[in-house]
């Protein structure tokens, strides 16, 4: 696709890694260079690293495809994530170890693909893929949840989403997160994520509650209560210890209060 600009450089930095590290080679050529799209690179791409279940990675990788082409939006989410991923977090040199590597940007991807079969009718597959996602990355979002576009899901490892939780746009969320219910209510039960936000390390936020437009929540605080937009929370349970300096914490990544 020679107008993606995001495939267009993840193919160049696979080019560029194959020169240098020819033992990739195979993993280069199959997941990345042989591909014509990174639609078609992510249906091969994911299976694989998900294990061999009870659902053959080929039919997994021709029913991701399939997918991929119902919905574009998917793919447009898709690369949002990626360029999250690598204008976000310091580490991450390019697009092409978070699309390889990193399972963050993996688990998410499984997720959105898991929310099309779960609103399109096959809720068991969706809950098949939730399953393996969560035995093999750590990370467990519910396939109903409803998640924007330009996600970082930063190392990711102990991340949970729950069935009735909303994350919009341009959310940062750092590992061992949880998006969770107060106990065994029924309906509408976990947290809604208002652009913007930021969740550091450890953060539990619990029940129906609103985090504001640009909020901060620092390292593990546990967060009972809605947060107003732009307000900084820490502690146990969370309490407002100010404004945050800029409109999208999560965008700049600065955890210090």
């Amino acid at each position: 696709m020679q107008n993606d600009p995001v495939w267009q450089r993840l193919r160049s930095e696979a080019e560029a890694t194959l020169t240098r590290e020819p033992v990739l080679a195979e993993l280069l050529r199959v997941g990345v260079l042989n591909r014509n799209s990174l639609e078609e690179a992510l249906s091969y791409r994911l299976p694989r690293k998900l294990g061999h279940h009870a659902v053959s990675a080929d039919y997994l990788q021709q029913l991701f495809l399939e997918i991929f082409l119902d919905d574009p939006i998917i793919g447009a989410r898709v690369r949002e994530d990626l360029l999250a991923v690598h204008t976000r977090d310091p580490a991450c040199q390019g697009v092409l170890h978070p699309y390889l590597y990193y399972k963050g940007f993996q688990s998410l991807a499984t997720y959105r693909l898991a929310h099309y079969l779960y609103g399109h009718g096959r809720r068991e597959l969706a809950y098949y893929l939730q399953s393996i996602v969560s035995e093999n990355m750590g990370v467990d979002i519910h396939p109903a949840a409803r998640i924007g576009a330009g996600i970082l899901f930063d190392h990711a490892t102990s991340i949970v989403v729950g069935e009735t939780a909303v994350i919009e746009d341009n959310v940062s969320i750092l590992h061992e997160v949880t998006l969770g219910g107060t106990g065994k209510e029924k309906g509408d039960r976990h947290p809604k994520i208002r652009q913007g936000v930021l969740i550091g390390a450890g953060a539990k936020l619990l029940g129906n509650i609103e985090i504001g437009e640009g909020a901060r929540i620092g390292a593990g605080s546990v967060v009972l209560d809605s947060v107003p937009p732009h307000s900084t929370v820490v502690g146990v349970p969370a309490k407002v210890v100010g404004k945050t300096k800029e409109d999208t914490p999560a965008l700049n990544m600065e955890h210090r209060i």
